[in-house]
């Protein structure tokens, strides 16, 4: 479902995005001049792998889950694109077809840049492809971090570290309690293992023992942090 106007908030979110805040006025202005607003329920299909690479995106609001398909035909989910990141560039760059899939997590609002209008304001603006090859430095730094991390990190340091990340983008403060916070991405135990390459069993145990530690409380609708340096020591303990 299309919608011509962002939200105050859906607004807010793309002009605070960390990579989004650092261009230009002018060129913020060009990018959303020509961009357009997409509304997507959850489970929504936003782009298929094979798809050409004809938008760029944004993420306005909720979540969108990026994901393949094993050999064995099972879906994994490599990450969720939070508010405020844009995807998809890397195919216009390049011409060829995209490489995932990309599915609406929850209720999703997405800004999009036609592939023809993020064209013209390459050509228009030079300071974008700086930006862009920014973004790109960014995005292999953090690939080349959680390859690290999966090599060298227990698995308790690497949820705790992915929690700590999710608390970054989606943190809710507690009304009833100063001290807690609630991560406000609804993720299945199963796609939280799928981001950390391991068992839902196994962390499972290790969301259990966070929990006997008072450090997070599960409840059905989600985690709640309860104590947020704990947690924080639990990757720098183990790093």
């Amino acid at each position: 479902m299309d919608d011509p106007i962002l939200t105050i908030e859906e607004r807010t979110a793309i002009n605070a995005g960390r990579w989004f805040s650092t261009l230009s006025p002018s060129l913020r202005h060009d990018i959303l001049r020509c961009a357009y607003v997409k509304r997507y329920k959850d489970g929504d299909l936003l782009a298929a792998r094979g798809d050409p690479p004809d938008e760029w995106i944004a993420c306005a609001k909720g979540a969108i889950r990026v994901s393949s398909t094993s050999i064995s035909g099972k879906q994994v989910t490599l990450t969720y694109v939070e508010p405020g990141v844009w995807i998809g560039d890397v195919a216009i760059f390049d011409g060829d077809r995209r490489t995932h899939d990309a599915y609406a997590h929850g209720d999703t609002t997405t800004l999009c840049v036609a592939k023809a209008d993020f064209k013209k304001i390459l050509a228009t603006h030079v300071e974008l492809y700086e930006a862009l090859l920014r973004l790109h430095a960014r995005r292999i730094r953090q690939l080349y971090g959680l390859v690290e991390d999966l090599n060298t990190l227990p698995l308790r340091a690497r949820l705790a570290k992915q929690l700590v990340h999710l608390l970054r983008s989606y943190g809710v403060s507690s009304l009833s309690d100063s001290r807690e916070t609630r991560i406000g991405l609804q993720l299945a135990q199963e796609e939280l293992a799928q981001l950390l390459g391991a068992s839902r069993q196994r962390v499972n145990q290790e969301l259990k023992a966070m929990e006997r530690e008072e450090v997070i409380r599960i409840e059905p609708g989600g985690l709640v942090v309860r104590n947020r340096e704990a947690l924080m020591r639990i990757v720098e303990s183990d790093h």
